[in-house]
């Protein structure tokens, strides 16, 4: 794998997948290895990929600084990927927890992004609240499953402030368009991809500044779209309508039928909507 040096000296690995006009992939986690992207359902058909592995996941380093995990900090590296890249501007796509890095990235350097793409965003960066009763609203599209009844009731004992380990994970299939075999083994997968340490410092105190961080996407001119699933639990589209209503330029796309991982339930809608505006 490629790698380049950030600021402070840590080694930094990525992949390149794909032919075209880059495009930066930030994976989510948050501090997952990016190997979970995957090419994002056949997007690097379109594009290529520039997929980190963000400090001390995947194949980057460690770094000596554990507080270096930080979401604002992180944006550096970013950073530093663009200038080993040499391109004045790069599109820039932000999956779950990867979004707050994109668009603190956008905030700190607005001429440095063309395009911005946010894939089932995390909204901790701009303090958008998902209502308990939201994601009631969106579990109960689920009511036809199998699998219902037991991850609906760990869902009330969560929101209830009462979850435990098994609660969290008797929710899993609320992730995924289809709670089939691929998704368990993608689910299965997870755990040893993260990396705990980092993943408890990404959202420490001082990472995120809400007001600011609005206040200047209302200024942000370039493109943007935010794909949201229509079933997903995380991130369900009546938040992602709010949060694309804080740009001046941005498109919601409500992919059917899919949850947290719109490539993985529906490759071909997936990469049509991404694509498309990629190309704009």
């Amino acid at each position: 794998m490629p790698a380049f040096t950030a600021y402070d000296g840590t080694e930094l690995a990525y992949r390149v997948v794909g032919d075209g006009p880059p495009v930066v992939c930030l994976p989510g986690g948050p501090m997952q290895d990016s190997v979970y992207l995957g090419e994002l359902g056949g997007l690097s058909g379109h594009r290529q990929l520039i997929v980190p592995d963000l400090r001390g996941t995947g194949r980057s380093a460690t770094p000596e600084d554990v507080a270096s995990y930080r979401c604002d900090r992180l944006v550096d590296d970013v950073e530093a990927l663009r200038k080993h890249l040499g391109r004045d501007r790069t599109d820039l796509l932000g999956h779950s927890a990867g979004a707050n890095l994109a668009v603190l990235y956008a905030e700190r350097h607005p001429e440095r992004v063309g395009k911005l793409a946010l894939i089932t965003p995390s909204v901790a960066a701009v303090g958008i609240t998902v209502t308990g009763d939201l994601r009631h609203e969106t579990a109960l599209l689920r009511r036809d499953e199998p699998w219902f009844p037991a991850a609906y009731a760990a869902l009330e004992t969560i929101l209830a402030g009462r979850g435990t380990a098994d609660d969290f994970q008797a929710i899993a299939p609320f992730w995924y368009g289809r709670w089939d075999d691929t998704a368990r083994a993608f689910r299965a997968a997870e755990d040893g991809q993260k990396n705990k340490e980092a993943a408890a410092a990404f959202g420490a105190d001082g990472a995120f500044d809400p007001p600011a961080t609005r206040a200047a996407l209302a200024r942000f001119t370039s493109p943007v779209l935010l794909l949201a699933g229509e079933v997903d639990l995380n991130s369900p589209p009546g938040a992602m309508a709010e949060f694309a209503g804080l740009f001046p330029h941005a498109d919601l796309v409500v992919q059917p039928g899919a949850g947290h991982f719109p490539w993985l339930d529906d490759a071909d809608r997936f990469v049509a909507a991404a694509a498309a505006f990629l190309a704009e």
